[in-house]
């Protein structure tokens, strides 16, 4: 019998669930047909593929090494599927875009915008996500694009510079900074004991600002933590509290007021990463063109 492509999809389910019941349950299939197709596979390869001995099924020696390629077979196939669909004058097309958290408050709307205005038959899937499960994502090629920070990164990706993010003491008409000149920076000394609304732990922001204050021997007093960015921005707006955000943030919110530190936060360099190997469609192609001319527009800073 030959080798089928739902044979090479129902073992990587198997070897996913590690059970016959919920692969069969994922593949909207029943189990003895599974087990079936599965029995198949092992005798058209010549070899076990999975150990069933166990309380939970798992790979054999075999397997592990047949799923390496099958995934990898299964993964240019995608590719290829979508190269064929790839339209060069850019009538139609798909972009699957990743993010982390804090791009998505100021650079998703106007890339956004930018696609639609210039391509509008390009579909854009966006995904925000922490950067190593975009880089492991992009890897896997579940996504195209990603928007991340300067590296290190895993092997296999390949990291374009786009530009530097500064961040800064963002406040209100509230607050201490409201109507500051934006040239005079404030010392990390006068933040002791000030109340400040910041982003929550699981950002990697919020760790490069701890790390921040905590070289400086600052420690601020942390009245809120907030797991978005439009929170945030609605806090500080409408009470005394400070943030740090990125500068980009306050460019198209003309009631927030970045104000720089003494020492200057670490600045940050932003990068677009893709898979080395991955095709790149017109789509992916026609979006970082549009991303690179945005950022010589709005003027930030080189990486």
């Amino acid at each position: 019998m030959a080798l089928e492509l739902r044979h090479l999809r129902y073992l990587l389910a198997v070897a996913e669930h590690a059970n016959f019941t919920r692969a069969a349950e994922d593949l909207r299939i029943s189990q003895p047909t599974l087990s079936q197709q599965i029995k198949q596979l092992e005798r058209t390869v010549g070899a076990q593929l999975l150990d069933r001995t166990g309380r939970t099924v798992r790979l054999t020696d075999a397997g592990e090494t047949f799923v390496h390629y099958a995934r990898r077979a299964l993964r240019d196939l995608a590719a290829a599927e979508r190269a064929v669909l790839d339209v060069a004058d850019l009538s139609r097309g798909h972009l699957r875009l990743a993010l982390t958290p804090t791009f998505t408050a100021y650079l998703v709307g106007p890339l956004t915008a930018e696609l639609h205005a210039h391509h509008p038959g390009i579909t854009l899937e966006i995904r925000e996500m922490t950067q190593d499960r975009i880089e492991s994502g992009l890897l896997a090629d579940e996504i195209d694009l990603g928007i991340a920070f300067h590296g290190p990164h895993l092997p296999g990706i390949a990291a374009t510079a786009l530009f530097t993010e500064t961040l800064s003491l963002v406040t209100g008409a509230h607050g201490d900074g409201a109507g500051r000149d934006r040239a005079e920076p404030l010392p990390v000394a006068d933040l002791a004991d000030r109340h400040l609304a910041l982003l929550s732990g699981d950002f990697a922001t919020r760790g490069h600002i701890d790390a921040y204050f905590a070289a400086h021997q600052v420690r601020p007093r942390i009245a809120v933590e907030a797991n978005s960015i439009q929170a945030l921005t609605e806090i500080v707006r409408r009470t005394p509290l400070a943030t740090v955000l990125p500068d980009a943030i306050t460019h198209d919110h003309p009631h927030l007021t970045p104000v720089p530190l003494e020492p200057a936060l670490p600045a940050r360099a932003v990068t677009l990463l893709r898979r080395e190997s991955a095709y790149l469609s017109a789509a992916a192609r026609a979006f970082t063109r549009l991303t690179r001319e945005f950022v010589r527009a709005r003027g930030f800073a080189p990486a």
